[in-house]
């Protein structure tokens, strides 16, 4: 199909109680989109719920419902929160600008419009909508992978949502920015997807490894960074940095590199402390489940040897909120923990 197949356009709202208006909106978009025309608030609300448009052009002043409260309305409603509403107003109603944008609209056009102006901030906003759409696909992906190695060796698949958690906490507590530690929180759940190249007699081997089956298993970093490969996206460099050193160690002892201190990405020893938190106090085929107490005793030995010494510390201080998330993310069923996801 072309991209000017009807069944590809993206579906436009249009809100203007003038049919005047609406018809010279009509003439500029039809060609390029699916059009939906309402003429007053509570059909466009209805409108908005039902067809699920890619975006909303609403006029300000509009009898009985008004621009701000049909836009408010959009805003308080989980099923539209997200769909984009470019105001469309009369220039001597720009000072309700400020107003608009604190209800969630994205952009103003001003009346009389012009068809250049229109199609281009339709155009614009179209692209970041998709944009938006590729980056929440891409995070439910890796999740999702994330998932798939660990339920090779954690039926639940739990265990990667914890420890992603626990890495953003901490991450927070080390400084980092709130959308830095969201993005880490979204690339650790990949850390061990080299897992899926690991022979199931070697990973579920309810006792202890040969020196043999060890060096099998000392792969599977380097496995997930493959996996993963060399991309552009830095969400994507993140996960292939954090699969291929979480398993550094701060004395150079680890693997696959035996890199040293700071030399070791400060992501992976983030997610060091996170994944062995949660191995320890877990029940896995080779163990039983650690206490809390044991499992931090076993960080602050650690300290300086496995692990990043100011991050364990670090780790220590945001240790509730590291706990509500052990509560919150607790082992349950295979089926509980994918509609927990």
């Amino acid at each position: 199909m072309s991209e000017t197949d009807p069944a590809k356009r993206a579906t436009l709202l249009i809100v203007d109680d003038e049919p005047t208006n609406l018809q010279v909106l009509r003439q500029i978009l039809q060609s390029d989109y699916r059009l939906l025309f309402a003429r007053d608030g509570h059909k466009a609300l209805e409108l908005a719920r039902q067809e699920q448009p890619n975006l909303i052009l609403l006029d300000v002043m509009m009898p009985g419902l008004t621009g701000h409260e049909t836009c408010q309305a959009l805003k308080a409603d989980p099923s539209t929160r997200q769909i984009p509403v470019i105001f469309v107003t009369a220039l001597s109603e720009t000072d309700n600008e400020a107003l608009g944008f604190e209800l969630g609209a994205v952009d103003y056009l001003i009346k009389p419009v012009s068809p250049a102006i229109v199609q281009a901030r339709v155009r614009n906003h179209l692209s970041l909508v998709r944009m938006e759409e590729l980056l929440q696909s891409r995070m439910e992906i890796i999740e999702r992978l994330g998932r798939a190695a660990e339920y090779k060796d954690n039926e639940t698949g739990l265990h990667v949502i914890r420890m992603s958690h626990y890495a953003q906490t901490l991450a927070r507590a080390a400084g980092w920015t709130a959308d830095a530690a969201e993005e880490l929180l979204t690339a650790a759940p990949m850390h061990d997807i080299g897992k899926i190249g690991i022979p199931d007699q070697i990973l579920l081997k309810p006792g202890p490894l040969s020196a043999e089956e060890w060096a099998v298993m000392r792969t599977h970093p380097q496995i997930g960074a493959d996996i993963i490969g060399e991309h552009p996206s830095s969400l994507l460099k993140l996960a292939r940095e954090i699969a291929l050193h979480h398993h550094e160690k701060w004395d150079g002892s680890g693997y696959p590199f035996g890199l040293q201190g700071e030399a070791i990405p400060a992501c992976a020893r983030i997610v060091a402390i996170a994944d062995v938190f949660d191995a320890l106090t877990t029940a896995r085929p080779y163990k039983q489940a650690w206490s809390v107490d044991d499992a931090l005793a076993q960080l602050r030995r650690d300290r300086g040897k496995h692990f990043d010494p100011t991050l364990v510390d670090q780790f220590l201080t945001v240790l509730p909120e590291i706990l509500a998330i052990k509560e919150k993310w607790k082992e349950t069923s295979a089926s509980e923990s994918l509609s927990q996801g």
